[in-house]
């Protein structure tokens, strides 16, 4: 186990004052809220980047997290940092959090208003802004950071703390696992995590204890047809009505092939062809999303795809050398994200002894909404894994709270964060108990 110096134990209580002192884990959790956290997130909600170029972002939490004693390392899987803290001998665990934003112009009625703008990998440049709640999630990083640090005698073994870059591209937490996450680093026994939530009740905790997020695969279709005049659809092949009869068949997909007690979506989400009112044109190009929560049925599920445009296209006379093109992102695709159950039980139990029952909750799931945390908890890896969301939005607002990924997002920083902090602090503690 690594020797603090004196002038880093300085350092740190200088940084946080009263860590180290505070017997109260929410005492000490608010007093550095007001001394450090609640800058930091400012900082972070108005400098936003987008996936894969959060430079910036990643330098100043690997600086934040560095000055507490932990070997970090940059440059992981791209923008991605890996702080780790060695602290005899227990378990590992690794605390994950998401640093990118998403390209949308804030409209919010903000003091901190995002103003951000910065060119996207395809040298266009975009507004940019925390659409998603990334910014509390690094902010409560660095508050887990300070508070794990300052109570080593709680716990014993090597925590292992992760700046993910490109979780709206899907993509991150793969690219940091081919750079070696788990062979150049200590692989985890346990991994954590947690998202904000708009639709949930500020500081409340909810911890699922089976499936969190779904799978997530993106398609693009493109349907190829033989360019005529309006006038004479007879001497062409329309792909524009090809197109149409794939998507309307595509929701049978759903409602025929898997089963009822299954849950699936395919969504078309863009459908792009033609120039003039009165051309047939030749090409139609399809943008789609797929979502299932069972690995089994998201296979079904884009086979199916496959086999409807095919036959949809073969129906309308459509020739072997113009089928639809079916192609699955190599990049754009996670698995469902499925909590442990005995880890997450473990998790549960703490967090409503400690934080109090009061404080936790859990509601049915409203969306399909996807997570590349999956990765890092694949079967076959031995990482148990625990997602869990954090409330943001007052309770008398939670029914109007505008959603994730829109320009008028909003979430409380302050209840958000201390509690994000609370429970991470408080599951990480269970896991690695000092004997």
């Amino acid at each position: 186990m690594k020797a603090w110096p004196v002038s880093l134990l300085t350092t740190l209580l200088a940084l946080a004052p009263g860590l180290c002192a505070a017997k109260d884990l929410r005492g000490s959790i608010a007093s550095d809220y007001d001394e450090n956290l609640e800058s930091l997130f400012l900082h972070f909600h108005q400098n936003p980047e987008l996936s894969n170029f959060e430079y910036a972002t990643a330098k100043r939490l690997a600086e934040e997290i560095t000055v507490l004693g932990y070997d970090v390392t940059e440059g992981v899987g791209g923008t991605g940092i890996v702080a780790v803290m060695e602290n005899g001998e227990g378990p590992t665990v690794m605390i994950r959090a998401d640093m990118d934003a998403l390209p949308l112009k804030e409209d919010n009625d903000l003091d901190y208003l995002s103003t951000a703008v910065q060119a996207g990998p395809d040298g266009k440049e975009y507004p940019v802004m925390h659409a998603c709640g990334h910014d509390v999630h690094i902010t409560a990083l660095v508050g887990t950071a300070r508070q794990m640090a300052a109570r080593r005698e709680l716990w014993s073994g090597t925590l292992v703390l992760i700046g993910q870059p490109a979780e709206e591209r899907i993509s991150g937490a793969r690219a940091m696992l081919d750079d070696g996450l788990y062979k150049r680093f200590p692989k985890p026994d346990y991994a954590l995590a947690f998202h904000v939530a708009a639709g949930i009740a500020s500081g409340m905790v909810e911890i699922p204890l089976d499936a969190v997020a779904s799978s997530s695969d993106s398609v693009d279709i493109i349907v190829h047809g033989v360019g005529t005049h309006g006038a004479s659809p007879h001497k062409g092949i329309d792909p524009v009505l090809v197109a149409s009869q794939i998507v309307v068949t595509l929701q049978s997909v759903v409602s025929r092939t898997i089963s009822p007690l299954e849950s699936g979506v395919i969504t078309v989400g863009a459908i792009q062809g033609g120039t003039k009112h009165n051309i047939i044109s030749d090409r139609v190009e399809m943008q789609l999303t797929v979502r299932s929560d069972n690995p089994e049925v998201r296979i079904m599920l884009l086979d199916g795809i496959d086999r409807v445009a095919e036959g949809v296209a073969r129906s309308f006379g459509v020739p072997d050398n113009l089928l639809p093109e079916v192609h699955r992102s190599p990049v754009e695709t996670t698995p469902p994200t499925i909590n442990d159950r005995a880890t997450a039980e473990r998790v549960l139990a703490a967090v409503t002894d400690k934080m109090g029952k009061e404080y936790v909750q859990l509601t049915p799931r409203t969306g399909m909404g996807a997570e590349d945390f999956s990765y890092f908890v694949q079967p076959g890896t031995g990482v148990k894994g625990v997602y869990f969301a954090v409330g943001g939005t007052p309770k008398d607002d939670v029914d109007t709270a505008p959603s994730h990924h829109s320009p008028f997002f909003f979430v409380e920083p302050e209840p958000s964060i201390k509690s994000g902090v609370e429970a991470t602090v408080i599951a990480a503690t269970e896991l690695m108990r000092a004997p």
